[in-house]
């Protein structure tokens, strides 16, 4: 296995990780209630997706 010559100086170590970090999620507006979700998946508020129902929800009030 290689041995590294000379220390690798905390600059170029944390310019390497800078993409390690976790991303957010794109979120998109659901058309059917107004409500934010997540990108290509379905209203967790609603149950539609795309403008159709998706799953059924209950709604109790």
């Amino acid at each position: 296995m290689a041995h590294p010559k000379r220390r690798q100086s905390a600059a170029r170590k944390r310019k390497r990780r800078s993409h390690d970090r976790a991303k957010l999620p794109t979120l998109a507006v659901c058309a059917n209630c107004g409500a934010w979700h997540i990108y290509h998946t379905v209203c967790g508020e609603c149950g539609y997706y795309r403008g159709k129902l998706a799953i059924e929800k209950d709604v109790t009030a």
